[in-house]
């Protein structure tokens, strides 16, 4: 159907948006504001977005709770807690720099102290708040308003694009019944072909990873075994070198003086054999005609 997100949501949307609810946490003691369901309290208590008594929303001014359905609002001089939207009581608040204070009224500011929630003229960071994010509370007041603005003009203008579809359908000569048909027919498109050729695609890819990986493989291992034989012919030829080195150191040998033969010794000679293997009478016997 040609119905609008923005007329489904004019005709659901409730008085009070849940999406629009946020924590109040104050900047001081880092505490959530949180009202009790029993008589009107505020409390303070550690954050808890499941919670919907820590659920609060800007309804123009006022600031509901979405546990209680009752706004923040003033009792006597100083008292702060929840009551029926728009009862007696200040239920509209002023927000500025994360500081909220009564609208006509010198009341103060809202602060968080010991005792609880109350209104006084300090503006510390007990009298500041800030939703989850740590961002004032002032910002979701902004956010809120900005989107009740744009809301009716959003609506107004697709009720007009509506019209002008309608108009269009009825100078094509189709009936509501038949392009709503067409829209169906034209949005449920087959993916059967485009998932088979991806499939393809990643069984090719697959494929052709594998054959890359295995070249790669085959390479590597042909490139240590070359590096091996390279290593091993090194070593081989270096060993050859060795051994050619000390082969003419063994065959060098030096030569064997001559020994030679002591002559016919005589009782007394003194002989002398010298390094050249000569032997030689240290005291050669003189003739008798030299005496």
């Amino acid at each position: 159907m040609l119905v609008s997100d923005f007329q489904k949501a004019d005709s659901a949307r409730p008085r009070y948006k849940d999406t629009d609810s946020f924590l109040m946490k104050n900047a001081k003691v880092k505490l959530c504001l949180q009202a009790s369901p029993m008589n009107g309290d505020l409390l303070l208590e550690d954050c808890n977005p499941e919670s919907d008594f820590q659920d609060w929303s800007w309804q123009g001014d006022s600031l509901m709770n979405h546990g209680t359905q009752s706004c923040l609002s003033i009792m006597g001089t100083d008292r702060v807690q929840t009551s029926l939207c728009g009862s007696v009581g200040y239920t509209s608040w002023d927000c500025s720099n994360s500081l909220l204070s009564p609208l006509g009224s010198s009341h103060g500011y809202l602060v968080a102290n010991r005792k609880g929630i109350a209104l006084d003229n300090v503006r510390g960071l007990k009298a500041q708040w800030q939703d989850a994010a740590d961002r004032s509370v002032c910002e979701e007041k902004a956010a809120d308003a900005e989107q009740d603005r744009h809301f009716p003009a959003a609506l107004a203008s697709t009720r007009m694009s509506e019209q002008t579809a309608g108009n269009a359908t009825l100078a094509l000569g189709i009936d509501q019944k038949e392009l709503e048909d067409l829209l169906w027919f034209f949005r449920r498109e087959d993916p059967s072909t485009w998932n088979y050729s991806i499939l393809a695609l990643s069984f090719v890819a697959m494929i052709l990873g594998l054959v890359l990986l295995a070249i790669n493989i085959v390479r590597n291992r042909k490139r240590k075994i070359d590096v091996y034989k390279e290593a091993m012919q090194t070593a081989q030829q270096a060993e050859l070198e060795a051994k050619q080195a000390l082969v003419p150191l063994q065959e060098y040998s030096p030569p064997e003086p001559r020994k030679q033969e002591p002559q016919d010794q005589r009782s007394g000679d003194v002989v002398v054999q010298w390094k050249d293997g000569t032997v030689t009478s240290l005291y050669a016997e003189k003739p008798e005609e030299a005496i």
